[in-house]
């Protein structure tokens, strides 16, 4: 086929992600850490727009519309904080990804890579992962690689743990180091708000900190495994019975390297929540509502208590899929 006759442009989306579970086992030897998460895709996604070049180029750049752009990281040592662009070269997971497809075609056509950042940018909610996903879902339209979901999630998976789950969506255990991905049937909404920081962590860092705070208490880290209730409580979105279940081992790092976060928690629990936690590796916060009603009044509060920015979400969210393609002239 000829390049005339690809898409003028593909744009897709992908979900983010908060971990409604997350245990940690000890490190392995390759560094990573062994995993059980519960995945929860939530409708707070990431957009990217894919556009046919014609030299063998690939280019990212971010949107005017983003609600992310810089992040400040903190060093974990020190404390200072330091401000850091969205990468947008080779390092960006966007690209990364366009350009592990088009190897796995056996072609060399450039793209042009637009991002729209909606999900809060090194804050334990899968944001990059979600442009990879996103990424791969728009090029495999524009360059009609006629591939599934499932042929994209296993192409993902070699560029992060989280991606497979940003390209399939709705709720999931994750096994491995949260790649090896069991889908779950669900019925019915669980609702959260989100509350992102304005210091990013790095998720490396995190679990650095976990290993060493594990080693300083004396405690030998155990296999992971999930509660099989809050498996269930989760598939039938029992709202009440995941908030007295839920749980993360990387809070309490996360929690020794932004302090803040313990009284972003205890806020929105006087506010109303049935439960808060740090979102993955953090340092976003979610909180659990009872139900859309009682989310939305829970985010009006704390954004007028805190003035912190506080988005109710509702998950499981569908994964990658195109929005649009639009023939070119």
């Amino acid at each position: 086929m000829k390049d005339s006759e690809f898409f003028g442009h593909v744009t897709a989306v992908a979900p983010g992600k908060v971990n409604m579970s997350l245990r940690v086992g000890p490190p392995r030897a390759d560094g990573y850490h062994e995993v059980a998460t519960l995945y929860l895709a939530v409708g707070l996604t990431e957009e990217v727009t894919a556009a046919p070049r014609e030299d063998e180029a690939i280019t990212v750049s971010l949107s005017e519309r983003s609600a992310f752009s810089d992040v400040q990281l903190q060093d974990p040592d020190t404390g200072e904080t330091v401000t850091a662009a969205i990468p947008v070269d080779e390092s960006n997971l966007a690209h990364r990804a366009a350009a592990l497809l088009r190897e796995r075609l056996g072609h060399r056509r450039g793209v042009d890579l637009t991002i729209t950042k909606n999900v809060p940018v090194a804050g334990g909610m899968g944001g990059g992962s979600a442009d990879a996903a996103a990424a791969l879902v728009a090029c495999s339209a524009l360059w009609e690689a006629g591939l599934s979901k499932e042929q994209l999630a296993e192409i993902g998976s070699a560029l992060g743990a989280d991606v497979p789950f940003a390209i399939l969506g709705g709720a999931a255990v994750g096994q491995g180091v949260g790649d090896e991905l069991s889908p779950l049937l669900t019925r019915g909404d669980l609702h959260l708000v989100i509350v992102p920081s304005n210091t990013g962590l790095s998720t490396p860092e995190v679990y650095r900190r976990l290993d060493a705070m594990r080693e300083e208490a004396g405690v030998q880290a155990e296999e992971p495994a999930l509660d099989p209730d809050l498996v269930r409580a989760v598939c039938t979105a029992d709202a009440e019975l995941v908030a007295a279940l839920m749980a993360n081992d990387l809070q309490a790092p996360a929690v020794s390297m932004v302090g803040s976060l313990e009284d972003m928690m205890d806020v929105g629990l006087v506010e109303g929540a049935l439960q808060g936690m740090v979102s993955g590796s953090g340092p976003s916060v979610l909180f659990l509502a009872r139900d859309a009603e009682a989310a939305g009044q829970l985010a009006t509060r704390l954004e007028e208590r805190t003035s912190v920015w506080a988005i109710p979400v509702s998950g499981p969210a569908p994964g990658a899929h195109l929005l649009t393609h639009r023939a070119g002239e």
